[in-house]
């Protein structure tokens, strides 16, 4: 690794990594090509912040490799890093742990930072930004190492989203509660606290015929994928008669009775005479239509 790596930052470039959705590093906004196994190990490191002892970080990204050949593709790839100020780590060191750069801003750990933001009480009084939270960690690569962190990654996006949409629609934001819940949705479709989320967020802003729709569509998911079985959404919507149950978050404004729901997982029917009440009848027809 040439001599320009152990400069202080001071005398280097801004550097960033983008992990989230696909793999890309600049340099003072430009962007940096990098070998095949240089990418690696970079994305490993934003990954994985503290500093990781090069065993390990070799076995990982090269597994089933024998231990001294996995060693020497590691040496070369970091060699082949020519970013100064990128990396911290003696290169002629064998047995110095690596690292990022503490300088160095990786839109994952912009992106956890939203997490614990979003995990604390308090009220949203307009809708955050939330771009960071709508991609996965590389989701195109399939190296056993990232599947772990990808996922524990996954989960705390989208309850952040869930989070999110419930303070929205507390706040009464109820569009956005929308807007925010269906990303959710979007990543995980039988994720039941997403739809959930969903679903309160239709209910809030007064939409109960989505609301129902997406209830319905749930069901028919479950029903196609694991077999007949309960949601658990019930609870989101009044016996008959009654109006939608209130869902679980503040500032909640009720909903017009303009619409006879009378059981979850109903869909809607064209009256039987003309001017008839409108009703809602299980499966997807009418009776005699």
């Amino acid at each position: 690794m040439p001599d320009g790596h152990r400069r202080s930052f001071a005398e280097c470039p801004s550097h960033r990594i983008a992990v989230l959705g696909s793999f890309g590093l600049t340099s003072d906004g430009a962007s940096v090509p990098l070998s095949v196994d240089a990418r690696r190990v970079v994305a490993y490191l934003a990954v994985h912040r503290r500093p990781q002892p090069r065993t390990g970080l070799a076995a990982d990204l090269w597994p089933g490799v024998p231990a001294e050949a996995a060693a020497r593709l590691l040496a070369e790839a970091v060699e082949a890093i020519d970013v100064p100020g990128l990396l911290v780590g003696d290169p002629s060191d064998a047995a110095a742990p690596l690292a990022l750069a503490d300088e160095v801003e990786v839109d994952l750990s912009d992106a956890m930072l939203l997490v614990r933001a979003f995990s604390g009480g308090g009220r949203l009084d307009e809708r955050p930004a939330t771009d960071l939270l709508s991609q996965d960690i590389l989701p195109a690569w399939t190296s056993p190492w990232i599947a772990v962190e990808r996922e524990r990654f996954r989960q705390l996006r989208l309850a952040s989203l869930e989070e999110v949409s419930g303070k929205l629609s507390a706040a009464g934001l109820h569009a956005d509660a929308v807007d925010v819940a269906e990303i959710a949705v979007a990543a995980a479709p039988s994720r039941e606290s997403a739809r959930r989320a969903l679903i309160e967020a239709l209910l809030a802003k007064g939409d109960v015929v989505e609301a129902v729709a997406q209830y319905d569509a749930f069901q028919e998911l479950l029903r196609t994928s694991v077999g007949p079985v309960s949601a658990g959404l019930e609870g989101l919507f009044a016996p008959a008669g009654g109006f939608p149950m209130r869902p679980a978050v503040g500032g909640y404004r009720p909903v017009p009775s303009r619409s006879a729901v009378v059981l979850p997982g109903l869909r809607a029917a064209r009256p039987a005479t003309l001017g008839g009440p409108r009703r809602l009848v299980a499966g997807g027809s009418v009776p005699g239509r």
